[in-house]
């Protein structure tokens, strides 16, 4: 499902997976699908393919080190990346869907994670809107009660302890999050433990990025997300302090079920409600903005 694309970042030495869904016909937008730590591109097939079907040239992609961006034959012990690096990832798939369709608005859906980088991008100029998905800040005490009754336990033993004993932190084996290079979870590590996430564990210059932003910016809080609280959500679209941002909240009553969660939105059984919802966002985009 897609057609497999291979593009580069970092001046061509990194080679990054994806996966292209291309529209019947012309483009009207393109979609870049910004994906949650830890979660692989297949992930979003179905979804990437159904914008598709809506007129949408979409792409997914892997992060350095994960899925289709893992080198062959190479595991992650020894593997260098943070989450400025994926953040360049996110730039080069830019660069590789723009490629396609250069006169076409970009849009970016950021789940969790990929909600959490564009305020780093070299392209922020380039977008024309961003529909944030069940992302928050993820400073540990605006967490949810049931990731905050453990998730002190997750930063100050399961990720060092882990680290220290396979060179990355093997969540894979330990059912959590799923495996990561060493750089990306000890810096998550540390934006987590800062009141203002990323904007202040990085500081001025990674603050003044996100102020640079100004596409627009509709968040999409889940009620019952286990991971994720409205008030993360507002720290976090609060760090994008010059962009227009607005916050949608949403509950499994609003679309008639029991459960969407933190990574229920991209399931097919919400093709008719979500999905179309998040449409109707992208089609009320115009076009970008500049940074001047």
């Amino acid at each position: 499902m897609g057609q497999p694309i291979t593009f580069t970042a970092d001046s061509g030495s990194v080679a990054l997976g994806g996966r292209y869904h291309a529209p019947h016909g012309s483009a009207k937008a393109v979609v870049l699908i910004a994906g949650a730590m830890g979660v692989k591109q297949d992930y979003y097939a179905e979804f990437a393919q159904w914008l598709a079907g809506q007129g949408y040239a979409a792409l997914r992609f892997d992060y350095r080190g994960m899925g289709e961006s893992l080198p062959d034959g190479r595991g992650l012990r020894g593997f260098r990346a943070d989450l400025f690096d994926w953040a360049r990832d996110i730039d080069a798939a830019i660069d590789a869907l723009l490629a396609r369709h250069p006169d076409r608005p970009l849009y970016v859906v950021g789940h969790s994670l990929g909600a959490q980088l564009p305020g780093l991008l070299r392209h922020r100029d380039r977008i024309a809107g961003l529909v944030s998905v069940a992302a928050g800040s993820g400073y540990w005490r605006d967490n949810a009660p049931q990731l905050k009754r453990m998730v002190l336990y997750f930063w100050h033993v399961l990720v060092p302890v882990g680290v220290a004993l396979a060179g990355y932190f093997p969540g894979k084996r330990i059912g959590k999050v799923g495996d990561l290079p060493r750089g990306v979870v000890l810096q998550w590590r540390r934006w987590c433990m800062h009141p203002r996430y990323h904007v202040g564990a990085e500081g001025e210059a990674v603050r003044e990025q996100f102020a640079g932003a100004r596409f627009p910016i509709v968040a999409l809080s889940i009620t019952d997300d286990e991971l994720m609280t409205e008030r993360g959500t507002r720290v976090l679209i609060d760090c994008y302090e010059n962009a227009p941002r607005q916050l949608q909240r949403i509950a499994p009553a609003d679309v008639g079920v029991e459960r969407i969660g933190h990574f229920g939105f991209f399931r097919r059984q919400f093709e008719p409600t979500l999905w179309r919802r998040l449409e109707h966002l992208l089609a009320g985009f115009g076009p970008a903005r500049s940074a001047s």
